[in-house]
């Protein structure tokens, strides 16, 4: 994923999650992939994970269980 570094880049990784979802990467119903990996693979930094899975949980298309993470919405 090319980044433009000149804009807030969560907003970006938001767009990016919203692709991934339409496309049916992650299937619904299943857990979504830590905040960490997807840093790690967006070569990001984990708060801006944060803030575009928290983008995704207001829109209804992730939510979260407490103590076993985010999963995508049916």
């Amino acid at each position: 994923m090319d980044l433009d570094r000149s804009v807030p880049v969560w907003p970006q990784v938001a767009a990016e999650l919203r692709r991934r979802l339409d496309a049916g990467q992650y299937p619904k119903g299943e857990r979504f992939p830590a905040v960490n990996v997807l840093a790690a693979e967006l070569d990001v930094a984990p708060s801006t994970v944060q803030k575009a899975v928290a983008a995704l949980r207001e829109e209804g298309r992730l939510y979260t269980v407490l103590g076993q993470g985010s999963f995508v919405s049916a």
